[in-house]
């Protein structure tokens, strides 16, 4: 067993390797920032996809014909039992779209860096993992204090500043708000 969460990058797209050098590591530093705390025996992949994946998932899991920035997928495999500890347990996967990503990071989104906004898009998708939501706006309140508080230690600006959150009352389209199952 390991002593940390095993963080596992997957990339689907290649041409993450030139959009945002050192995607990988970037990926595996924000998940492990928001799993710290975490039983070691939890694994998460990070997959970094292009549009066309993303629209696939949206549109099979949320009913949407459209790319999204980040998708989450909450793990089905059961936690190892006292007879087999060294069992991981499969927290989930958290899916990064590339496009959505450049064209929000090429408008200096939220006044964040390229790097910023990354680290907060893995970390918002693996809190959703963790079980954190932005169904309500209370909800929303406590997931947005938690990413500002985690990309601090990342070192990462705020991507709400003066811009509003995800209120539910802002949100638009079917599933929009909704926890990814």
């Amino acid at each position: 067993m390991t002593e940390r969460p095993e963080i596992f990058v997957i990339i689907k797209c290649e041409e993450w390797h030139t959009a945002l050098p050192g995607a990988e590591s970037l990926a595996k530093i924000a998940a492990a920032t928001a799993l710290a705390g975490q039983p070691p025996s939890v694994e998460v992949s990070v997959v970094l996809a292009d549009d066309e994946f993303l629209t696939a998932l949206n549109l099979e899991y949320r009913g949407l014909d459209e790319p999204t920035n980040v998708l989450s997928f909450p793990g089905d495999l059961p936690a190892g039992d006292e007879e087999n500890s060294e069992r991981p347990s499969l927290l989930g996967d958290v899916v990064v779209a590339l496009g959505v990503w450049m064209r929000e990071a090429g408008e200096v989104w939220r006044g964040v860096t390229p790097e910023d906004h990354f680290s907060h898009l893995v970390v918002h998708g693996i809190l959703h993992l963790l079980g954190y939501d932005h169904v309500t706006d209370e909800d929303a309140t406590v997931m947005e204090e938690l990413e500002i508080k985690l990309l601090r230690e990342l070192g990462a600006g705020n991507p709400y500043g003066d811009h509003g959150t995800y209120k539910t009352s802002e949100l638009k389209g079917p599933g929009a708000g909704q926890p990814m199952t």
